[in-house]
């Protein structure tokens, strides 16, 4: 069974590779969800490692129905990824009912080619998951990172089996969410090819900052957070008046 460890640092990467880790998802900012990784980060980690490196191409947090502006970064992001050598992609587009979005994603999965195509997590969201993984299956996707549609792969089992049975020939179910050594051997036992999992530790880095660069009000799903032209115009008035 292949080890896929979510990376969110060089540090991580560093920490997967010498672990012996069969492969790494990079990203940035695993509180939301993650997102795309810089430039430097993704160049660095492609550099200085051996292991194969997928990339999360994610422009934001929040929900995954994108703008047309969000949907070219996000191909930009994936032609850097193909000069960069990178082994494959790990991104999905939903519409607004949460539904796969097919002529997107089959978009992106004819653009990163050669690279291999993951669908991510937005596919927790999909209301029929059965019907999601089908339609993926005919797009052509190698991969659909998944908890189950549970907070864990662990309480998501018995969908995961189900997905699995589903479309075994066709692509390749990766259980994700809450994988740790206590319970890797449900998956194992499951004969699922592969896994995800961060293998996150967490250390203390300051003691009492003088405040909180957190902002509670951002972290949730349902809200995206963008600058707006009467604010920005009614500022401008002010230091202009």
């Amino acid at each position: 069974m292949l080890l896929e460890i979510c990376a969110n640092s060089y540090e991580s990467a560093m920490n997967a590779s010498t672990a012996g880790a069969h492969r790494i998802e990079l990203c940035s900012e695993l509180a939301i969800g993650g997102i795309t990784p810089s430039y430097g980060l993704l160049k660095k980690v492609m550099t200085d490692f051996q292991l194969p490196v997928q990339v999360l191409i994610r422009p934001r947090s929040g929900d995954f129905t994108y703008s047309r502006s969000e949907f070219e970064i996000m191909k930009a992001n994936i032609e850097l990824c193909k000069e960069l050598g990178c082994a494959g992609i790990v991104s999905g587009v939903l519409l607004q009912d949460q539904t796969i979005d097919q002529e997107r994603t089959k978009e992106l999965i004819e653009l990163a080619k050669p690279m291999t195509f993951t669908f991510h997590r937005g596919f927790d969201w999909t209301p029929d998951p059965i019907e999601a993984i089908l339609q993926l299956a005919v797009l052509g996707v190698d991969r659909v990172l998944t908890s189950g549609q549970a907070q864990s792969a662990e309480k998501g089992i018995l969908l995961l089996q189900e997905l699995q049975e589903t479309v075994e020939n066709e692509l390749i179910v990766m259980p994700g969410g809450g994988i740790n050594p206590s319970n890797v051997y449900l998956f194992k036992e499951s004969n699922f090819k592969e896994i995800h999992c961060s293998a996150t530790s967490i250390r203390q880095s300051i003691n009492n900052p003088k405040i909180s660069m957190n902002s509670a009000n951002l972290f949730n799903d349902t809200r995206i957070a963008t600058s707006n032209k009467e604010k920005i115009k009614q500022i401008l008035e002010r230091i202009n008046s």
